[in-house]
């Protein structure tokens, strides 16, 4: 398949959206998975499920679109790896569920490898010539930290420790290690529309005086402000009051100013939400050109500000926003519509990332 070369201008006072073929072409939403997934972090979880040395944790990275079976380690040194859960011999999991193990070993031939998936032994291959070779071992990818939360990717250059570097220019002075996640707190959401137009809609502030009213409220609009990483940006939520806002350290770059939440995108599908309460993590999972399932993944940090400011209402401003990014959905599908322009001064957001979408999709 020869995929159609998309353009964005760098220049937002010209530039023209992606078309409305990206969003419905299945082929081009297979590709993504090859020149975007592929090749960008993902968030794993946090560190909870292996505190202590000799833990092990079985997941599938983005289930329904990479299916990706993967195992978070802890070994004896306190070092964690993050592995393929698939066993170099006939394919069968090697981690059922999480557990104290002191290896991993495959419940199907009792093949043995070690918590860093380095292979140690299997039954019966004495006379197997040329053995073991080096992909005896499991698969190993590269895996971050920030604060508790756990970062891998399956490939990719992108520079996690630059971007988390610079995302701590803002919320550094958060103890982030020290958040606790809350399973009541947090839900999945099934939305019938493209993955892409989810991220599009949180990307900007444009719609927020128009679909979420509560929310308009208590943010200060006018001074509603977007800035752009390399493979991140943020939209800062100041406030229209002097309360449920940050106490801003000093010499933080926002000192003096109302800050009531920031919101940070990373390219391609996440989204960390801070408020004076905590963290509200956005996932957002393609499961076909037509449907997404989208995980809220709520970390408290001060349980008394939680029902307050910007962090408030988080389920009632998701459902108006599934409300609008399905209707867009709808409409993309009009012979009638090619595509639009962006607002220079609202909505840099969602040209940084159809600017990376062109990027690796044209790489």
């Amino acid at each position: 398949m020869t995929l159609p070369k998309f353009k964005i201008d760098p220049d937002i006072s010209k530039a023209e959206t992606l078309p409305a073929s990206f969003y419905r072409d299945s082929e081009v939403f297979e590709k993504l998975k090859e020149k975007v997934f592929y090749r960008s972090w993902q968030f794993v979880g946090d560190d909870s499920p292996v505190k202590l040395a000799k833990y092990v944790h079985p997941f599938v990275l983005l289930d329904g679109f990479l299916t990706e079976p993967m195992v978070i380690s802890k070994d004896e040194n306190e070092k964690i790896h993050c592995l393929s859960n698939v066993c170099t011999h006939r394919g069968n999991l090697v981690a059922d569920s999480s557990s104290s193990q002191r290896n991993l070993i495959c419940n199907y031939h009792g093949r043995k490898f070690g918590l860093d998936g380095s292979f140690i032994s299997m039954p019966d291959f004495e006379k197997a010539e040329g053995f073991p070779r080096a992909c005896e071992s499991l698969h190993s990818f590269d895996l971050e930290k920030w604060g508790s939360l756990l970062f891998a990717r399956l490939g990719g250059e992108i520079d996690f420790a630059q971007m988390i570097g610079e995302m701590n220019t803002y919320v550094g002075f958060l103890p982030i290690d020290e958040f606790v996640f809350s399973a009541a707190q947090s839900k999945d959401y099934l939305v019938n529309a493209h993955w892409a137009l989810y991220c599009d809609n949180y990307l900007e502030g444009f719609h927020i005086p128009f679909v979420h009213k509560d929310l308009n409220a208590v943010l200060d609009y006018e001074n509603y402000e977007t800035i752009l990483g390399d493979h991140f940006n943020l939209q800062v939520g100041y406030s229209d009051g002097a309360e449920d806002i940050f106490d801003l350290p000093k010499g933080h770059i926002h000192e003096g100013q109302r800050i009531a939440a920031y919101y940070f995108w990373v390219f391609p599908n996440m989204m960390f939400n801070f408020y004076p309460w905590g963290l509200s993590i956005n996932i957002v999972r393609p499961l076909s050109p037509n449907q997404s399932k989208v995980s809220f993944l709520t970390y408290i940090y001060d349980e008394t500000k939680l029902n307050a400011g910007a962090g408030a209402l988080l389920d009632k401003v998701e459902r108006e926003d599934e409300f609008v990014v399905e209707g867009v959905h709808k409409g993309l599908k009009s012979r009638y519509y090619t595509n639009g322009r962006f607002s220079p001064t609202r909505e840099k957001g969602v040209h940084h990332f159809h600017s990376l979408l062109a990027q690796f999709l044209n790489s």
